[in-house]
């Protein structure tokens, strides 16, 4: 399974439009190579370069398997509870520096069956033995 964005490439810097820099809507996706017997897709975005420990930016699971998802999505699947308490994407908003934004999607033999506003943990033990592929992009981002 690989990951990747029309809006920039792996180890890229991210444009500011998917910023709080900018407008801080989603970037576009596509997965490529799902597997047939997935059932539900994950979709992670952390920070692990943020000062106070990893900031997670999104999370959303129980998607159905697509290969595509728009820029600035207004929902997908299931939306859990990032590190800001808030469910939906917040995108890349580093205090200083450069720091690295991991998009990671997962494909899932279940469907997840997580009420909305888990949290990254919660969501991570019920993928547990239930992963059947995985891809991970890599954005950068430093606010000027």
């Amino acid at each position: 399974m690989r990951l990747t964005s029309s809006a920039f490439e792996h180890d890229g810097f991210i444009p500011r439009r998917y910023t709080c820099a900018g407008e801080d809507v989603s970037p576009p996706l596509s997965i490529h190579d799902i597997p047939v017997q997935a059932v539900s897709l994950v979709l992670l975005v952390d920070d692990p370069d943020a000062p106070a420990g990893t900031w997670d930016h999104w999370i959303a699971y129980d998607i159905p398997p697509i290969a595509e998802i728009a820029a600035a999505v207004a929902s997908l699947g299931t939306s859990g509870t990032n590190s800001w308490g808030r469910r939906g994407y917040d995108g890349p908003c580093p205090p200083s520096g450069t720091h690295r934004y991991f998009f990671k999607a997962y494909a899932l033999d279940v469907v997840l069956g997580l009420g909305a506003g888990e949290d990254k943990a919660s969501v991570e033990a019920a993928m547990s033995g239930h992963v059947l592929a995985d891809a991970s992009l890599v954005g950068r981002f430093s606010r000027p």
